[in-house]
């Protein structure tokens, strides 16, 4: 359960990583702060690239991290922005890999928290394992 304190330190987290981030073309620096069921947190930066395809986001910084240390199972993830943004596509498709359930705090760099959704909310109708699955049939 994630109770009112973990996710004032993980929002707190994010805001520290946000602080780190790399975004010197779009000047939209986002933080993330994930915890594992383990109760790790992995925190990540979204580091952007002259060449744009080759930016990656702070949401899979974080997640990136925590399963190269052998992390599968999430509790939730805190996203900061200056605004509150949500994650973009490929983020929310790979947040769904390892739990459609996992809480996602939106927060701003200030660290007031804007909204909570699940993975699931943010992706419905999501393209996973069982669509692979399928296709071999």
């Amino acid at each position: 359960m994630l109770t009112n304190e973990m996710r004032e330190e993980l929002i707190q987290k994010a805001v520290s990583a946000w602080q780190g981030a790399y975004a010197p073309y779009s000047e939209y620096s986002v933080g993330a702060a994930l915890l594992t069921e383990t109760g790790d947190i992995f925190e990540g930066v979204n580091i952007e690239n002259a060449v744009y395809p080759l930016t990656i986001c702070a949401e899979r910084v974080a997640v990136f991290k925590a399963v190269s240390e052998g992390q599968r199972a999430f509790q939730a993830i805190a996203v900061v922005t200056k605004n509150g943004g949500t994650p973009c596509g490929s983020c929310r498709q790979v947040m769904a890999e390892f739990g459609m359930d996992t809480i996602v705090l939106i927060a701003d760099n200030h660290g007031h928290l804007i909204e909570t959704f699940t993975v699931a909310d943010l992706l419905p109708n999501v393209f996973g394992e069982a669509d692979l699955e399928a296709s071999r049939d």
